[in-house]
């Protein structure tokens, strides 16, 4: 398979962490979104929202949307699974999941962050600072979610999540790693997420996490 990405893209480095978590090979393609390489015809005449990822499948199936691309590698490829084999804990992960990818990264992502400043001429100060807004409020909800799903496992009798829920990566770690790498690269105040930021470091002592990470992309620049 191939996965056309950009070492910079938070989704990108979601459905990485997937394929890295299954151990499923591909060939990495570089889309330069800083370049605009997004919008060239050979990237958009496959691609309809020209946006990354996109995964083609040796037939020539393609598939676009992070989110949909790593529950499809969950039911093709179930071993290890990205999300719990209950009802209730697959909507608990999906929700956390989708704190970052739906709430977080759409009022961050490149185009927004290139839109404020040439459209709207936002300073690069100001643009800095909407980011960082953002991405706490975000991480505070987040941060809250976790506090009160502890205290539901410990109700339950269940032990204290490793990751963001349980003893094994799922879906919402593959979203809140890039999230976290990306509020660093633009120093957001991190403090006072201790739940986050213990679930982002027993990620990065995952070996699937480290080989995904954007410093290990063949398309990684200054």
């Amino acid at each position: 398979m191939k996965l056309y990405n950009y070492f910079r893209s938070s989704a990108s480095f979601r459905v990485r962490i997937a394929l890295a978590l299954k151990g499923l090979d591909y060939a990495y393609l570089s889309v330069h979104l800083a370049r605009g390489d997004q919008k060239q015809p050979a990237y958009a005449d496959i691609s309809p929202d020209r946006l990354v990822p996109l995964l083609e499948e040796d037939d020539g199936t393609r598939l676009t949307q992070s989110m949909a691309i790593i529950e499809y590698l969950d039911e093709t490829h179930p071993a290890p699974p990205l999300l719990p084999a209950d009802a209730l804990g697959r909507a608990r992960v999906r929700a956390l999941a989708q704190s970052i990818a739906c709430e977080i990264h759409p009022l961050n992502n490149l185009r927004v962050l290139k839109y404020l400043v040439r459209e709207m001429k936002v300073s690069e100060d100001a643009k800095n600072t909407w980011y960082r807004h953002w991405v706490r409020e975000g991480l505070e909800g987040f941060e809250r979610q976790l506090v009160q799903l502890a205290a539901q496992r410990q109700a339950a009798g269940l032990s204290p999540s490793v990751y963001c829920w349980g003893d094994t990566p799922t879906l919402a770690d593959c979203c809140l790693v890039p999230q976290i790498f990306n509020a660093r690269r633009f120093e957001t105040n991190l403090d006072g997420l201790p739940l986050t930021l213990a679930a982002f470091d027993a990620c990065m002592r995952h070996p699937a996490f480290q080989q995904a990470q954007p410093s290990n992309c063949p398309d990684n620049e200054p």
